[in-house]
């Protein structure tokens, strides 16, 4: 039987057929997360950083810590509100790179929890989906603005 925190852990992937490399760099640099993701950030993901990540469309905003960047390998990071969210990158060495994402450390009582994890599981679905347009075809499909469109400011 599942404990509560594997109920209550994100875990979604995505195979992208371009080196590990170039999808590292694309989660790491504002400059390619905002063409699939965000759309503004005061800075690339650095050991140790504060950054703020913007949905203007939405009027939103995070504020994170970036606690591990592990080149080509991983990135660990935690927002304000104590979620902490992983992202794994296997290279597969004639398919490209096997990306995945865990989200955890989600806080309420059951039904808020699994609210949030419904949530962020269909969140992190469609930023890979995003990521692989862009990278494998050069297509922004935006996503992350479409999913909710009546609720642009």
């Amino acid at each position: 039987m599942a404990n509560q925190s594997e109920i209550s852990t994100v875990n979604v992937g995505m195979l992208i057929r371009k080196p590990i490399e170039e999808v590292f760099e694309a989660c790491i640099d504002p400059a390619i997360t905002t063409k699939f993701w965000f759309t503004k950030s005061n800075g690339r993901l650095e050991k140790g950083k504060h950054i703020r990540w913007d949905w203007e469309m939405y009027g939103v905003s995070a504020e994170l810590e970036v606690k591990e960047i592990e080149q080509n390998k991983r990135i660990l990071i935690q927002f304000d509100d104590d979620t902490t969210v992983e992202w794994l990158f296997t290279s597969r060495e004639t398919e490209g790179t096997f990306i995945e994402i865990k989200n955890y450390g989600f806080k309420g009582n059951s039904a808020e929890i699994v609210n949030q994890v419904i949530d962020s599981t269909g969140g992190y679905t469609i930023v890979l989906c995003g990521l692989k347009a862009l990278l494998e075809h050069n297509i922004v499909l935006n996503l992350v603005a479409d999913k909710f469109p009546d609720a642009n400011v």
